[in-house]
């Protein structure tokens, strides 16, 4: 089925496309990003999970920004990212790496789900760790709202030792897993 694939704040777009222009990037654009300006494509809300306080307590979640995968003649070229500050959407960075492959290849196999979802990218940082999730509730506003037991993740490869990279897993089957290996010490008991 079609992901709900949302739309990104026109401000964060904006501030991404101006990062490409070599003369108004306050950010050096990489080498392979000069000339043509790639399209911008796929916008996930990237959120991160929140430090975790007691194994007892769903899981929460907090926007931090928006992906953008970056293409040129049909093919992904990198990634850049937004974070939102006190003056709105500003660029934040250029990426490259194994996670722009992957997050491709776990959207492909999301796009071949029997039910559709609203992707999102949820971040734990204490992990090293990038999931696709995808969030069930396809009316969400997507830079709200924490993951549910029936959302689905993706990790991305690489993924943590011990966490299958690009299989489908059950919110309440994996981050039990993640908050376990992310409590501080005093919880893990």
């Amino acid at each position: 089925m079609p992901l709900r694939i949302p739309s990104a704040p026109a401000t964060a777009e904006q501030s991404v496309r101006t990062a490409l222009h070599p003369g108004t990037a306050r950010t050096p654009v990489p080498a392979h990003l000069l000339g043509e300006p790639p399209r911008l494509v796929l916008p996930l809300p990237l959120h991160r999970l929140t430090p975790v306080s007691s194994l007892t307590e769903p899981p929460r979640a907090g926007l931090t920004g928006w992906r953008f995968l970056l293409e040129r003649d049909g093919r992904t070229v990198g990634a850049a990212e937004t974070a939102f500050t006190a003056d709105g959407w500003e660029f934040s960075h250029f990426l490259e790496g194994p996670f722009i492959a992957s997050t491709e290849r776990a959207v492909r196999l999301a796009e071949a789900l029997p039910t559709p979802y609203q992707p999102r990218l949820l971040s734990i940082p204490e992990l090293y760790m990038l999931t696709l999730w995808l969030h069930a509730d396809l009316e969400a506003e997507p830079t709200a709202g924490d993951p549910l037991p029936d959302d689905l993740l993706v990790p991305l490869a690489p993924a943590p030792p011990g966490i299958a990279a690009d299989r489908p897993v059950r919110t309440d089957a994996l981050l039990p897993l993640v908050t376990s290996r992310v409590a501080p010490l005093g919880l893990a008991s």
